[in-house]
């Protein structure tokens, strides 16, 4: 997996959250979760600590957890008023049927067991009490190139990087093999044509680069292309994703042993 620094992290989620849609975005999932006054919700994989903040100004009483103490620290210098917690989506630091709502973004595809964390949602959240997760499919990234071949497997090398590159087409089925009800799916797909997706198509081919898939001859080819479509204002990448809800009812905990063999 591509290791990076908390900082160049931080910069990166600063600036999704600036993307086209990415507000919009933000505000479904809040809605999606029925957060308002009175209400209390988890963030979970909270990072630099937005949504936390949104959350508490529609009213609801909101906890963020994130496993980078770094990451914490500047959610807590950012949003003092606000309750951080330092934890991983498997190990939440609440009480059984505790909060009313659940949300994890660009979460999901970095955990080796999504079920688990499924798991841990059920258990933090009370009877009733609703689950979003967002995220991409890292294997459906569309970018317009003079060379497709390269290009896909570019995006799929990339992927095999990601400990679940393909959780978010998953979403529906660990929901309801997580024994929870009411699934719904939805995909929201972002088109960029401008100069500020460059970070992320050259990410993607060092990546590849870096597993072997492509050569260096290869990656700096295919970056300069996509540069020169910028400039020339004919980059063109769409990135769907996918946004699932889904409710927990009362009732048994399905088998560990039947998810995982599901």
């Amino acid at each position: 997996m591509i290791k990076q620094s908390t900082d160049d992290l931080i910069a990166r989620l600063d600036a999704a959250d600036r993307l086209p849609g990415a507000a919009e975005l933000r505000t479904l999932s809040y809605d999606l979760l029925g957060a308002g006054l009175g209400k209390s919700a988890v963030d979970v994989g909270c990072g630099a600590g937005r949504a936390v903040a949104e959350l508490a100004e529609r009213g609801a009483r909101t906890i963020g957890v994130d496993p980078d103490e770094r990451m914490i620290a500047v959610a807590r210098d950012r949003w003092p008023e606000a309750d951080f917690r330092i934890a991983g989506a498997c190990e939440l630091p609440l009480a059984d049927a505790s909060v009313d709502g659940y949300r994890a973004d660009k979460v999901f595809h970095e955990l080796a067991e999504p079920e688990r964390a499924l798991a841990e949602a059920r258990r933090v959240l009370a009877p009733g009490g609703r689950i979003v997760l967002l995220g991409q499919d890292w294997d459906d990234i569309v970018i317009d190139s003079a060379d497709p071949i390269l290009t896909r497997t570019i995006v799929h090398a990339r992927a095999d990087l990601i400990a679940s590159p393909r959780a978010a087409r998953r979403y529906r089925n660990l929901l309801l093999d997580a024994a929870f009800d009411d699934v719904v799916v939805e995909v929201r797909t972002g088109v960029f044509t401008g100069k500020s997706m460059l970070p992320m198509v050259t990410g993607l081919a060092e990546g590849a680069r870096s597993t072997g898939a492509i050569t260096r001859e290869q990656a700096d080819g295919w970056i300069a292309e996509q540069r020169a479509r910028a400039e020339a204002d004919r980059l063109f990448l769409a990135l769907p994703m996918f946004v699932a809800a889904a409710v927990k009812r009362a009732g048994p905990v399905p088998n560990a042993r039947e998810v995982q063999g599901s």
